[in-house]
Formats: C-alpha cells, sequence, structure tokens
C-alpha cells in the first residue's frame, strides 16, 4: 500500500482546480474498466472531475457500468485524448505497470509533467512517482477500495462506484474461483453489495450478453480442443477466416481460455488467435495451482502477468506457434 507520507501527499494533488486523468491498458478488460470509473466515482464524490481515457475501444459487455460511455478513447479520439493528457496534474495509472501497455497513450504518459499514480497488480512495475504494487491481490478494482479506505473514505463509495468496482473483482477472479481470492476480497465484496452492487444484475450485464458470433465461435473452438502433456495441458485456438466468416467483435473470445482449464485433469490451457489485422497470433494462458504462466510467457511468447493468468504475442503462423508451445511445453516440470 502507499505510505501514509505518499496518502498524504497524493491527497494534496487532489484538489478541484487540478486536472485529473485516468488511464489503463490496451484492449481494456472487466478490470481495467472497472477500477477506472470505480475510481472516477469515488473522485466525484470527493467533489473532483477525473476524465478516464483507454488506449483503444473495450467489448460491449462492459459499456453497461455507469458513465462508461464517457470514456475517451484515444483510437477513436486521438486528439482530445492528447490534450487532456497534456494538459493533467495528476494522472492514474490502473492496471498496467509500464507505458507499453498503453498504446498510442504511452510515450503522451511518459512525456506528461502530471505526478503518476500507480494502483496495480502485475509484477515488475516500472518507475512511476508513486506506486502502489501488489501482485497477491486479484484485482486492481480491490486494490483501489484499499486505496479509498487508507483515505477512511468508505462512505464515500456510491452505488454506481460500487458497481464498477465490484465487476473488476468478479471478471478478474474468474467468478471468485481463482485462487488469489482472498477472504479479504470477499469481505470488500460484501462492503460493495450493501453500498448498492447486486451480484445478480451485475453478472447478468456483464456475462448473458452472447451474441450469435461469439456462440459460432464458442463451438468451433470446442469441437477441436486439443490435450497435450499427458492431459495436463489443454490447447484452443481460432484463425483470422474463422473470426471473419463468424463476423467477431470485441469480447466474443473473452473467456475461451477458462473452457481448457474446465477439464478435469487439466492443469495449465493456452488459447491461440491470430490477430484480424496484423501477421502475428494472440495467446492467453490460464492455469492451476503453482504452474506458473507469468514465467513460462516471459520466457517464450513476448509476454507476462499473473502466475496463474498470461497473455503472450508471437510472429509465426499460429500453426507454428502451436507447434512451438507444444515442444516448450514438454520441458516444463508440473
Amino acid at each position: 500500500m502507499f505510505t501514509a507520507k505518499e496518502i498524504s501527499e497524493i491527497n494534496n494533488l487532489l484538489k478541484p482546480e487540478n486536472n485529473i486523468v485516468i488511464v489503463t491498458h490496451y484492449n481494456p478488460d472487466g478490470d481495467a474498466i472497472g477500477s477506472s470509473l470505480g475510481l472516477k466515482h469515488y473522485l466525484k464524490a470527493k467533489g473532483l472531475d477525473a476524465t478516464v481515457i483507454t488506449p483503444n475501444d473495450f467489448p460491449k459487455f462492459l459499456k453497461w457500468m455507469p458513465e462508461a460511455k464517457k470514456i475517451v478513447i484515444g483510437e477513436y479520439k486521438r486528439k482530445l485524448a492528447g490534450e487532456a493528457i497534456y494538459n493533467a496534474d495528476v494522472i492514474f495509472c490502473l492496471d498496467f505497470n509500464a507505458p507499453s501497455r498503453i498504446g498510442i497513450l504511452g510515450d503522451w504518459v511518459s512525456k506528461s509533467r502530471a505526478k503518476k499514480i500507480l494502483i496495480d497488480h502485475h509484477q515488475m512495475p516500472e518507475k512511476f512517482d508513486y506506486i502502489y504494487s501488489d501482485t497477491t491481490v486479484p484485482a486492481t478494482c480491490q486494490m483501489v477500495y484499499h486505496f479509498i479506505q487508507e483515505n477512511h473514505d468508505e462512505k464515500l463509495v456510491s452505488k454506481e462506484a460500487a458497481e464498477c468496482l465490484y465487476t473488476g473483482i468478479m471478471t478478474d477472479t474468474g467468478g471468485f474461483r481463482f485462487r488469489s481470492t482472498s477472504a479479504t476480497t470477499h469481505r470488500i465484496v460484501a462492503d460493495l453489495i450493501e453500498k448498492g452492487a447486486d451480484p445478480a444484475i451485475i453478472t447478468s450485464n456483464t456475462w448473458d450478453t452472447n451474441t450469435l458470433s461469439r456462440l459460432h465461435l464458442l463451438s468451433l473452438v470446442l469441437g477441436r480442443i486439443e490435450l497435450t502433456k499427458d492431459g495436463k495441458v489443454a490447447i484452443l485456438w481460432l484463425k483470422r477466416s474463422e473470426l471473419k466468416e463468424y463476423g467477431f467483435d470485441k469480447g466474443d473470445t473473452e473467456g475461451f481460455v477458462n473452457y481448457g482449464l474446465s477439464l478435469a485433469g487439466t492443469k495449465m490451457a493456452a488459447f491461440f488467435m491470430e490477430d484480424l489485422y496484423e501477421d502475428f497470433v494472440k495467446i492467453s494462458f490460464r492455469s492451476k495451482e503453482s504452474v506458473d504462466t507469468n514465467q513460462f510467457a516471459r520466457k517464450y511468447f513476448n509476454g507476462g502477468g499473473h502466475i496463474n493468468a498470461s497473455g503472450g504475442k508471437y510472429y509465426k503462423t499460429i500453426e507454428e506457434t502451436i507447434s512451438d508451445f507444444k515442444e516448450h511445453i514438454e520441458q516444463e516440470d508440473f
């Protein structure tokens, strides 16, 4: 957590006359959007206005969250995003550990005169003015709530803030299934429910939003799921031509990798998908127990993340990528 001195210094920066910006990572997920909007609603309750900026668009199933439609999307509103960052006095950096993770915003944020405040749970954060980094916490939304607690401001958490923070915790814990989910996580979730977050409504708004294209792609993926390493590792994949055939939309493949991990006996799952526009393969890794996908992704696939949830990028064909993966995974001891 931030030290008492840092909390005091940060609060001295949070003044109505200062321009506050909140940025999060490329291809924002539930935790990225939830923590950004949750923090925005909290600051609003303190009488402060903040602009939330994402590098690119985010899935439709997250756009129900309060004020999600006010988010400035950098790829669509480049000038507005650049001006907001240029004029910022304070920039909250949420759910990423390095400027390279925020796409076109990275260079602007690095050059900004603003004080940069990192709240993140990924490994090996780079340099920021203030850093709250904890890899044991399952979601940045939980860390934002800890920040609010350190300020003794729980009473300022509105229904809107609670809904956003609950969403991020729910999605980044896989519905409270991942091993990093702690008793503290559940206590915070209970607080958020008491403050107005409705689990049934949030779950429905977030996960009961399947499109026909998503179900077609899921059917295709599940129909050819493959096991390797004596049944311990599941492999799922999609080609660019298949994405186009079924009318892929951003977010359609969210959670596909988890189906591989749901198979009895598996300890790791890998989902490979050709990028829709560029010549590389995007990879999602998930694991159980102590199988470290972060180190595996860093070592072989230009990626990283958490122990049990990581991603990567590989500049070969999908067939070559899967072949290399099979070769590498056999060298791993689990």
